[in-house]
């Protein structure tokens, strides 16, 4: 079996994230290491706890280790206060200590929010990410961002802490319904689009294989999109600067996610999806790209069946107003200044905040005025 592995060299927190299909069963080798002694506390979702707790559960028992676990219902409405609360307190129930391992086994919501209560459980627990989404596998269980999202917008509380080691099985990713893979997919496509035109020359022809279950090409993905991820986060951990680049699709898909409910009408990588098809229709409008560069993005996007506009999301939608009025509850604010990943061209990102109000409305009220 071919397991691909990046090293994220944080000075003092540097960790590594092996990706290949059957890790799940190698989870007690990897993990041993860490431990001061043979038992972790694992938290997961009611879907992926079903599929693949006892697998987990074999796997951490081939090294003798012990497993307790908890699952909280699935769905971006897990990451509240309320099952924050639940999953804290359940953590001081088991009695985990400081020197011990909280494991995140799910998706980006798990992760994100069993990452926070490990950040703040007695102060800093360590834990280890097993993602099981697409969507958490190349992006969120990587660079330390955890956190719950407040009813004012998404991800607004929340804590920078460094995982001690992810285990991407893209075995996993076999029991994904095919939305939610391509939701997924959408993050994939957004590091082609930010910082590599080659990637997305390659997604181009080898995205329909993804989709169809291609292991070595899921592989490729999930590697190449980590890297570039590890690579940006190396640089800026905690987002003065180059990490914003990570955030292309994310101005316009916040707003969105806000003003569908965080629920199940829009996923996040949906939104991504149709986030980097605004971000950049809005750099050709700008006249810093050129007009076939949000045409081909969309293109691709189509052809591999996804959401790719405001017309794609089922039910009412706030008007351009209100569209712009949930952009500006954005962590990414400045002196009430929005700030925008644009781009030159494919693989060409750059961050701006010089972007004028009045043209993203317009850009807004046109992507409405198709519904």
């Amino acid at each position: 079996m071919r397991v691909e592995t990046v090293h994220v060299p944080l000075e003092g927190r540097a960790y590594d994230i092996h990706i290949g299909a059957g890790l799940l069963a190698d989870a007690g080798a990897y993990i041993a290491p860490l431990l001061r002694r043979k038992r972790v506390a694992v938290v997961t979702d009611e879907t992926v706890g079903a599929l693949h707790l006892e697998a987990l559960r074999a796997g951490l028992a081939t090294e003798g280790i012990e497993m307790v676990a908890l699952a909280l219902p699935p769905g971006e409405g897990t990451k509240s206060w309320p099952q924050f609360e639940r999953c804290v307190e359940w953590l001081l129930a088991e009695k985990v200590e400081r020197n011990d391992v909280v494991v995140a086994f799910g998706g980006g919501v798990i992760g994100d929010l069993v990452g926070f209560a490990a950040a703040v459980l007695r102060r800093g627990v360590r834990f280890v990410q097993i993602p099981t989404s697409l969507l958490a596998q190349v992006d969120s269980s990587v660079g330390g961002k955890t956190g719950i999202n407040a009813p004012q917008g998404k991800n607004l509380i929340g804590a920078f802490h460094q995982p001690s080691l992810v285990l991407a099985d893209t075995g996993l990713l076999g029991t994904l319904t095919p939305r939610d893979f391509l939701a997924g997919y959408g993050e994939v496509v957004k590091y082609g689009l930010l910082g590599d035109a080659a990637f997305f020359d390659w997604l181009e022809a080898q995205g329909p294989a993804l989709a169809a279950g291609d292991i070595a090409a899921r592989i490729k993905a999930v590697q190449r999109s980590v890297q570039m991820k590890a690579d940006i986060v190396v640089r800026d951990e905690t987002e003065q600067g180059d990490r914003a680049l990570l955030n292309l699709g994310h101005t316009f898909c916040h707003a969105l996610e806000a003003a569908t409910g965080y629920g199940d009408r829009l996923l996040h990588g949906e939104g991504v999806a149709i986030g980097c098809a605004l971000a950049f229709e809005l750099s050709s409008r700008m006249g810093l790209c050129a007009q076939e560069d949000p045409s081909r993005v969309r293109a691709h996007l189509s052809a591999m069946g996804m959401k790719v506009d405001l017309k794609d999301i089922e039910g009412d939608l706030p008007d351009a107003d209100g569209l712009l009025a949930l952009m500006a509850q954005d962590k990414k604010v400045v002196d009430g200044q929005l700030t925008f990943i644009l781009a030159r061209g494919i693989g060409e990102a750059f961050i701006t905040s010089e972007v004028d109000p009045a043209m993203v409305r317009t850009l807004l009220s046109d992507a409405l005025a198709e519904r």
